[in-house]
């Protein structure tokens, strides 16, 4: 199954009242529930991104129906309301933090919620979840110089090994953002593999820096969960938001060659 599309489930938040911002990619303690009863109704076999790369690396087969479990940025709910979920299943996932949005002596104050502190992060570590890297602040890494983006990296790698005895091995861009400058410095800081968005199942093919998922959001049904899970209208399902994606990446690269006309100018 070296050539199998693997479904790379993207969460946010988990919480009955979330933040207005955070509210369209949040789910509640219900939905995710009854996610994840669908996922061991039907057979899944999550596993964490480390395991997926390390199995493609090699060559070894996936287990039957593989799936990932992915959290961004670092939210409380995760602890309280998808831990229980997770260990109820006996499932892994992988939690990619931004260390400098974690409740703690390197908070930025940068979270857009209510963000887990450091203690539950190890709690999560021990329980079967993967925590990897999301940055030190949560920018968009390609529009910073190349020292601001290697502190972001070095950064949120030091603190993830310090405070919980492991080097990350893994790591998810901020907004999905990347390019081949980005990755390669992802790959110097030491991560073996990077998660992207792109709304498209993951395959070998894409390579270890640039695995793609699918996001669920509030709004998103059981019916459309299936499908996701399943592999199945994927391409139609996030169609609309892989059309805003290319729009907004014009945007972003015109914008990009304005400032660096105005700073040769100076």
């Amino acid at each position: 199954m070296t050539d199998a599309r693997v479904p790379i489930l993207m969460y946010h938040s988990v919480a009955t009242e979330p933040s207005e911002a955070t509210r369209t990619l949040s789910v509640t303690p219900e939905a995710f529930a009854e996610q994840l009863a669908l996922l061991a109704e039907r057979g899944f076999t999550p596993l964490t991104t480390a395991e997926l790369a390390a199995s493609w690396r090699s060559g070894r087969p996936l287990p039957a129906r593989p799936l990932l479990i992915t959290f961004d940025d670092g939210y409380e709910g995760v602890h309280r309301h998808a831990l229980p979920v997770l260990a109820k299943h006996g499932f892994p996932a992988t939690l990619f933090v931004s260390t400098g949005w974690l409740r703690g002596p390197y908070d930025t104050g940068g979270g857009l919620d209510t963000m887990l502190d450091w203690d539950q992060v190890r709690e999560l570590a021990g329980s079967g979840v993967e925590i990897g890297g999301h940055s030190h602040t949560h920018p968009e890494l390609d529009r910073l110089d190349d020292d601001a983006l290697r502190f972001e990296l070095t950064r949120c790698r030091d603190l993830v090994a310090d405070r919980l005895d492991a080097v990350p091995a893994s790591f998810a861009y901020p907004y999905g953002y990347s390019s081949r400058r980005v990755r390669e410095a992802v790959r110097a800081a030491g991560f073996a593999q990077a998660l992207a968005v792109g709304n498209a199942l993951a395959r070998r093919q894409q390579g270890p820096y640039a695995l793609r998922r699918v996001t669920v959001r509030r709004s998103t049904g059981i019916e459309e969960f299936t499908r996701m899970a399943e592999g199945r209208s994927v391409a139609r399902d996030f169609a609309r938001d892989r059309a805003l994606t290319k729009g907004y990446a014009v945007v972003r690269r015109a914008r990009q060659v304005r400032r660096k006309a105005i700073r040769s100018r100076v």
